[in-house]
């Protein structure tokens, strides 16, 4: 099955696993979801990530959630994922008016010229870009 949006796909894996307290969820891997998920492991709001590759099958990128708390009052660390800008509609914003996500309580994944990266680095380095998602 061809996926039109394997960004929106990441996004929509991870917010369903969060949503039922799964550990660990996996998806196919490419270049971009695990520049994706370094960023969400550098900002903390996952535990880290792999990518599993088996011989003739396609690599495949496994993410371990975050949560905190006990086991009772366990809540996941990502409150909120949403995609911004999705293949039917780009959303690209520039240095002066990059997002800023609950008064910089979240972040907002931008693609940039030097690479993807949040919006606090993007406004430190003065550059703009296709705004990716917003994570809180």
């Amino acid at each position: 099955m061809t996926i039109s949006d394997p960004i929106g796909d990441m996004l929509t894996r991870i917010r369903n696993a969060v949503a039922v307290g799964h550990p660990a969820t996996s998806m196919p891997s490419s270049r971009m979801k695990v520049a994706l998920a370094e960023i969400m492991q550098a900002e903390g709001y996952i535990d880290g990530f792999d990518v599993v590759t088996e011989p003739d099958k396609y690599p495949t990128l496994r993410v371990s959630l975050r949560y905190v708390g006990d086991r009772r009052k366990r809540r996941p660390v990502i409150a909120g994922i949403v995609r911004v800008s999705r293949p039917g509609m780009r959303v690209y914003s520039g240095k002066a008016v990059l997002p800023r996500v609950l008064s910089g309580m979240g972040i907002a994944i931008i693609s940039t010229p030097k690479g993807l990266m949040t919006d606090q680095r993007a406004r430190k380095l003065g550059v703009g870009g296709e705004v990716i998602c917003r994570i809180w």
